[in-house]
């Protein structure tokens, strides 16, 4: 085969640029530390580390969801925290005004505290966050939850909602609560209503407290009638004993006698009602137990009823007695259904916990995977740079040679 000079020529500067190329590329791997410059290096560890890539960043904005969702919760904890510590001295309260022994001024003392802590806890369950949304307004974050109307009572202008944030694949997580069920929706204690039936003449000095619900499970295992009940003081030979029926019914619900002691207030359980009843009845009197609607009451509301009964001048000890009753069992409630939402509070925070240990571990896989796939080898790469030195010499010293072997020189 004829081989031209200029072939030659060719065939050794391609030849010294090919080798120079690969000695300069393992170079290049050996001061960047990474064993792919491109993706033609190796196109299937390329699509890998894209891949891998993508799945940091989705760890890292799901950890960044998981810091707001806990700065989120916690804020709601503290929050809570400080609404129980308020209802606790609203308690103390009511206690005291159930003292039989105070007078209307130390009463409006203590409803003047009231007031206060009334307004505390208004501006605890307005709380705004960090971005100026309320805690407790559902998705609606930029309206009030709760308004005090002209009448002093308290409605609820948020939703239902409930914030949630994405921290996983398949895994979201409520941050927030909205304050109708966690303040609002508190079951009332006094939502039923007492009344004389239409032909009874009660005695003067007998008197019927409002029925106060203080065991909420044995009322609801009952199935109230929708028309009531009756109460029924029949037997005028011994006044004190008396029936229930359903109104209108014939079917004695349950029958008992008051105790003994006429001095002394009388309390008459049924079905996880109490009824106090004052004075000693004559033995002819009906009286009947609707539902009066309110079947919840909100925290609000619930001090505000207790705080306008001290004010009032013409409420008395019996008054005081059934509204400090109705207002303990329903405070009861609502801290109820505040530990409740704290207790939900603090296993959410516990999953957020757990969810972070878990996103760690796998970024720290994921940066294990990458490390095998982009590293470079030194070891490897370091002596793979000195064969290719070795060869790129050897084509420039044979170049050399080569291009020295030419016609004219021998004929010179």
């Amino acid at each position: 085969m004829r081989i031209s000079t200029l072939q030659a020529f060719n065939n050794g500067v391609n030849g010294i640029q090919r080798n120079y190329a690969n000695a300069t590329r393992t170079q290049e791997q050996i001061s960047t530390g990474n064993r792919i410059l491109t993706p033609a290096d190796d196109p299937v560890a390329s699509v890998r580390l894209l891949q891998l890539e993508q799945q940091q960043n989705v760890l890292s904005q799901y950890n960044s969801n998981l810091t707001a969702a806990k700065n989120s919760l916690t804020q709601e904890e503290v929050t809570l925290n400080s609404v129980n510590t308020v209802l606790q001295r609203v308690r103390e309260l009511a206690v005291q005004a159930g003292n039989g022994g105070l007078d209307p001024q130390d009463r409006k003392a203590i409803a003047a505290e009231l007031g206060e802590r009334e307004d505390e806890l208004l501006s605890l369950m307005n709380t705004r966050n960090a971005r100026g949304e309320y805690l407790f307004s559902g998705f609606q974050g930029k309206t009030q939850p709760f308004v005090r109307g002209p009448d002093g009572s308290y409605s609820y202008q948020g939703d239902e909602g409930q914030r949630k944030l994405q921290v996983a694949s398949s895994l979201n997580i409520a941050i927030s609560d909205n304050g109708k069920s966690v303040f609002q929706s508190v079951t009332n204690a006094g939502r039923l209503s007492m009344s004389p039936a239409a032909d009874t003449i009660v005695a003067p000095a007998v008197r019927l407290s409002a029925p106060l619900v203080n065991d909420e499970v044995a009322f609801a295992a009952f199935d109230f009638p929708a028309g009531g009940i009756e109460v029924r003081f029949a037997d005028p030979a011994d006044p004190k004993k008396y029936e229930i029926y359903e109104v209108g019914g014939s079917t004695v619900l349950s029958a008992g006698r008051l105790d003994e002691d006429d001095k002394s207030s009388d309390k008459l359980v049924f079905r996880g009602m109490t009824i106090h009843v004052d004075g000693v009845p004559s033995g002819t009197e009906t009286f009947t137990v609707n539902r009066n609607g309110m079947e919840k009451q909100g925290i609000l509301d619930t001090i505000s009823s207790l705080r306008k009964s001290l004010e009032n001048p013409a409420t008395g000890n019996n008054g005081v007695r059934d509204a400090v009753a109705v207002a303990l069992t329903n405070l009861d409630h609502g801290m109820v259904s505040v530990d409740q939402a704290r207790g939900n509070i603090g296993a959410r925070l516990n999953v957020i916990e757990t969810t972070q240990t878990d996103n760690e571990d796998v970024a720290l896989v994921n940066k294990g995977v990458q490390a095998e796939l982009r590293e470079l080898d030194y070891a490897e790469a370091l002596s793979r740079l000195s064969m290719q030195t070795v060869v790129l010499e050897a084509a420039q010293q044979s170049y050399v040679k080569i291009a020295g072997l030419s016609l004219f020189n021998i004929m010179r």
